[in-house]
């Protein structure tokens, strides 16, 4: 398991190219893990989503401002006309094309470059955990769609599941278990977590000083839960003291 988090993202992209290699036509376009989209189209979504990034690339390499979210339907529009088995070739090759872009930054590039992102100006470090959160998930929507006993790559998982507390707060509905405070214990790797059902969801690492339920899974499952991913047809051995798995289910309906 690594803790480059450009390195987890190169074995990331590793995995997904892959997973879809040889893929048939029928294939190509099957229903990914999303009821609203085919494993072709997951891959488009990946590909524009290097795309964008990339302009934020060159903006940080150049000392120019980057595109602002006005640039995004083009390219998302030119992407979706794509026919099935380009969305899948050309979603790889963006893909490792963003990939050999971090892996081409050197040292003092690394700690010095600011990116522009969703969450604002980060790191080029903090950027490649934004993308691995995506692409460890969206990965898993395909494998999963061709093998139902698949999981989310183990490159990932730890850094992925340290990187949850945004998407928690983001798509997590505080309202479906107001007033539960949930101590989240994981394994496959070993972390506490407290989870904060009050006027928002909240997600911090350690453990809660005053809990009224506990839950204690794997780690891959606790993203997928976080993801809206982990129904009962996918989920492993889960122990769920003081709150039910189906309420946090509704509390994480997935995006």
């Amino acid at each position: 398991m690594s803790e480059d988090p450009i390195a987890a993202l190169r074995a990331s992209h590793d995995r997904l190219a892959a997973i879809v290699a040889g893929l048939t036509p029928e294939q190509e376009t099957a229903q990914a893990y999303p009821s609203e989209w085919s494993i072709a189209q997951v891959l488009s979504h990946i590909g524009s989503g290097a795309e964008i990034m990339a302009l934020a690339f060159d903006a940080a390499l150049n000392g120019t401002p980057a595109p602002g979210r006005e640039a995004y339907p083009a390219i998302w529009d030119r992407w979706n006309a794509k026919a099935p088995s380009d969305q899948v070739r050309d979603g790889i090759e963006s893909d490792r094309q963003l990939v050999a872009r971090f892996e081409s930054l050197d040292a003092d590039q690394r700690a010095r470059l600011r990116f522009a992102s969703f969450v604002g100006e980060v790191e080029a470090d903090r950027l490649a955990l934004l993308r691995l959160n995506e692409h460890a998930v969206h990965t898993w929507d395909v494998a999963v769609a061709l093998d139902p006993t698949a999981t989310i790559g183990p490159e990932a998982v730890g850094l992925v599941a340290d990187n949850l507390a945004l998407v928690a707060g983001f798509s997590g509905k505080a309202e479906a278990l107001a007033g539960v405070v949930v101590q989240v214990t994981t394994s496959d790797p070993d972390r506490e977590f407290t989870l904060t059902f009050d006027s928002a969801v909240s997600l911090q690492p350690g453990r809660a000083a005053a809990a009224n339920a506990e839950l204690a899974l794997p780690a891959e499952a606790f993203i997928r839960l976080v993801y809206g991913r982990l129904d009962p047809a996918h989920t492993p051995a889960v122990t769920a003291t003081g709150v039910a798995l189906d309420d946090l289910r509704r509390a994480f309906p997935g995006f």
